[in-house]
């Protein structure tokens, strides 16, 4: 639970307050429901056993420590004073039980300091369980005495199963009211608390049993009764660790995926006008903390981030650690765009003052991505999706936050065709999908030392789907990751077949900047080059500049882990974005590629001819290779042998072509170099 959810209950606050009142009022209303009971059924009261007052004073005793399943709210409070009020109304009748649950929870409201409407409405709940239990008790002419049969302990079972009906029933009937007719979803929590119930009514009998033939024996019943609050205790405890961020005390990703369908499910009881947000903060730079400082001291600067974020949300809102440094709130009462604007501003400026790590003054800033719950509902993981979308833009733009709009060109996926990619995927061999590969030669001799996998989709309706289209389609989405995975299987593969025939050939293969965030890319790689004895150094994976640049200490880990492993990273469509030369130093990088635009005009453009030169003079300093790309006649290609450039990719070589047609070509193909007359090239 974080610093903002814990404000309300902070001694002295108004939370405290509001609970002091609460309490005031169910000790109250309990003590005048009872005084109306004596006055109303005296003769209930008359000569009640020593049995009875001991159930009635166990029934106070244990509600000083009621026990709470996963939250506080009244519908996850379960009264240990059931198992002695349960056993009341089967020995007794109701209004003996009613009078003693009553007072029983007056001492649990205050001790958990209940608002006077959650008290009032579980004194509802559990007066409706009494009623259904003795309800059946007296239709079946139950009373227990002190030999009790097995037909009677089969319908002490079925009193047992009319409570729980009656106490749960009421809830989710009010629940289904309170969401407009909305079927409420089932809480993870509700095995638990039907398990705990159902075993403290089946105590009840035991424990009047035991108090009909002596109160020596209730203390061994009671040790039964508090089994059964450790076992409560202990699956709360865990609950509560599986939704709590270890370092931060923070709620985690798992607590805002229940807290959204929960706020979801109850949308509809108060303005309509009102929706929520995810907004969704990756702190900028926090690599170089790590890297600078320790992670020792990123743990710290991350603890006084969560704490500076919980003290600036209101408690009605939710913050979170998502891992990592990400964070997200979770805003409740959102009307529109614009006030989920002003929430990111107030959450950029909370974190505008620096913070002090050991005494050392840290700038944090973070790029926010907002997404807002749609008319028709979103659950988690689509808001999370959204506002992951929204950050990034935010990031490429350079702003501080950015709204998701579902009308932007790169965030509108075509959800037919993206359903149809994702089927596709699920099926060996993948429907439609191929690969084209486009050859790359060496400028100096002439040689092919690479190719590049193209990735082609032959829909059945729409015909051929271009690279481009696709990957609007798909990047900001999860498929993206199966799209990867398939498209790497594929590709080692060929090479694989293509050692086997004597051909030793360097493929390159496209990935985003959310494969490179996914842990287990590496692995997955290094799986693929061992199953098809692939050397490592025939394999390059070839990010866009812009995505590797909007984000670059995120995707280090990853990029240094394939380096190691000797798979080559190319930096591509450089020129493009806005590098940092302090990056591409720092990047374990093999190669860059040079974007088409500046190389189709380089022959005609002396501002194109100088960028490709300037291009590859910064490279060549780097130690890096330079791949011009669109290659597409003879004089483009003379220059860039002039200017030093070490490849060259186009259609002046060589189209993009299937894996069967490659086998052909290369067999073909003889070296060009700059030198020669390209006759010697084969048709393209």
């Amino acid at each position: 639970m974080g610093a903002a959810q814990q404000r309300s209950s902070m001694p002295g606050g108004r939370g405290s307050v509001s609970a002091r009142r609460g309490a005031v009022a169910a000790v109250g209303g309990a003590l005048a429901v009872d005084a109306a009971l004596w006055a109303l059924f005296p003769g209930q009261f008359a000569d009640l056993e020593t049995a009875f007052w001991v159930m009635a004073v166990l029934a106070l005793a244990v509600d000083a420590r009621p026990y709470v399943v996963a939250n506080r709210r009244a519908s996850s409070v379960i009264l240990p004073s059931i198992c002695f009020t349960f056993g009341i109304v089967l020995a007794w009748g109701f209004v003996p039980a009613l009078a003693v649950q009553l007072a029983a929870m007056a001492v649990a409201g205050v001790r958990m300091r209940q608002s006077a409407r959650r008290a009032l409405h579980l004194a509802v709940q559990h007066a409706s369980a009494l009623a259904s239990a003795a309800l059946v008790a007296g239709l079946a002419g139950l009373r227990i005495g002190r030999e009790p049969d097995w037909s009677e302990a089969l319908l002490m079972i079925a009193a047992s199963v009319a409570w729980i009906c009656g106490r749960y029933g009421l809830d989710a009937v009010s629940s289904r009211v309170l969401t407009g007719g909305r079927k409420p979803k089932r809480p993870e929590r509700w095995g638990l608390e039907w398990f705990a119930t159902a075993s403290l009514l089946l105590l009840g009998p035991i424990v009047l049993a035991a108090a009909q033939v002596g109160l020596a024996l209730v203390p061994l019943v009671l040790l039964a009764l508090h089994a059964v609050h450790r076992m409560v205790r202990s699956a709360g405890e865990y609950e509560r660790a599986a939704r709590v961020d270890a370092l931060t005390g923070l709620p985690n990703r798992r607590a805002l995926q229940a807290s959204v369908a929960e706020r979801g499910a109850g949308r509809g009881s108060h303005r309509p006008e009102r929706r929520m947000a995810l907004l969704l903060l990756d702190l900028d730079r926090f690599r170089t903390v790590n890297d600078a400082l320790g992670h020792a001291h990123g743990d710290r600067l991350l603890i006084q981030v969560a704490q500076r974020l919980a003290a600036v949300v209101p408690p009605h809102d939710l913050v979170v650690r998502l891992g990592g440094d990400e964070f997200a709130v979770l805003a409740t009462r959102v009307d529109g765009p614009a006030a989920a604007r002003r929430i990111a501003t107030h959450l950029a400026d909370a974190l505008g003052a620096p913070f002090a790590v050991d005494g050392l003054p840290i700038d944090v800033s973070a790029s926010i991505g907002i997404a807002l719950q749609s008319e028709r509902g979103s659950d988690g993981a689509a808001l999370l999706r959204q506002a992951e979308a929204a950050m990034y833009d935010a990031k490429q733009r350079g702003a501080q936050f950015a709204v998701y709009a579902r009308d932007a060109d790169h965030h509108t996926p075509d959800l037919t065709l993206l359903a149809d990619l994702r089927r596709s995927l699920q099926q060996e061999p993948a429907e439609g999908l191929m690969l084209y590969y486009q050859p790359q030669i060496a400028i100096a001799t002439g040689e092919v030392v690479g190719v590049e996998a193209l990735l082609r989709w032959q829909h059945p309706d729409r015909g051929m789907v271009g690279p481009e289209e696709l990957l609007r389609v798909v990047e900001q989405t999860p498929v993206m990751r199966l799209l990867t995975s398939r498209v790497l299987a594929e590709v080692i593969s060929q090479l694989a077949a293509w050692r086997a025939d004597g051909r030793t050939v360097r493929a390159s293969v496209n990935v985003s900047v959310r494969d490179l965030h996914a842990a287990d890319i590496a692995e997955e790689i290094q799986t693929l080059l061992l199953r098809y004895a692939v050397p490592a150094d025939q394999l390059q994976l070839e990010i866009t500049e812009s995505a590797l640049m909007a984000d670059p200490h995120r995707v280090l880990d990853t990029i240094t882990r394939l380096d190691r492993m000797g798979v080559a990273i190319s930096l591509d469509d450089f020129g493009t974005g806005y590098s940092s030369l302090q990056h591409l130093r720092r990047l374990p990088l093999a190669e860059v590629k040079i974007d088409r635009s500046f190389v189709l005009g380089m022959a005609a453009d002396r501002g194109d001819a100088a960028i490709v030169r300037s291009v590859i003079a910064l490279a060549d300093s780097l130690g890096l290779r330079v791949v011009a790309e669109g290659v597409e006649d003879e004089r483009t290609w003379k220059l860039l042998a002039a200017d030093g450039c070490h490849a060259a990719q186009g259609w002046f070589h060589a189209r993009p072509m299937p894996a069967a047609e490659l086998a052909g070509w290369l067999a073909r193909y003889r070296p060009l170099r700059p030198g020669r007359e390209p006759g010697a090239l084969a048709a393209t």
